[in-house]
């Protein structure tokens, strides 16, 4: 079994800046992607960013690019999400989750096997 934990969320004022955390459980961190996805009231779930095993390629949606940074720590078994520059419509509950058949990134939310609870970011105006 696989356990994800996001942390870090919370609410902060436009032009703001948050750093999300997903806590990873099992000594096979480091063979995986992850992926940060988000998703706010009455809509989809919507890809965020994404990372390699080895934290060398990244992808991001044209939504955050610029603004957010995905990175990892695999000695620390951790996935994080920069974000910088917050505008009110990146409010969202953020999930962390990994990617079950490859270590390269992707912007398919059917291909990621395990998934955090979620994390709620609020971006007032």
């Amino acid at each position: 079994q696989v356990q994800l934990v996001e942390s870090g969320g919370g609410l902060v004022q436009a032009g703001g800046s948050l750093r999300l955390s997903c806590a990873a459980s099992g000594r096979t961190f480091s063979t995986y992607a992850m992926g940060w996805f988000r998703q706010a009231p009455g809509k989809e779930r919507e890809f965020v960013a994404a990372i390699s095993w080895s934290g060398v390629r990244t992808c991001y949606a044209d939504s955050v690019k610029g603004r957010f940074t995905i990175s990892r720590d695999n000695a620390k078994n951790t996935a994080y999400l920069q974000m910088n520059s917050l505008k009110p419509e990146d409010t969202a509950v953020y999930y962390c989750a990994r990617r079950g058949g490859s270590g390269l990134p992707s912007l398919h939310l059917y291909e990621y096997d395990y998934w955090g609870q979620g994390t709620q970011v609020t971006v007032s105006s």
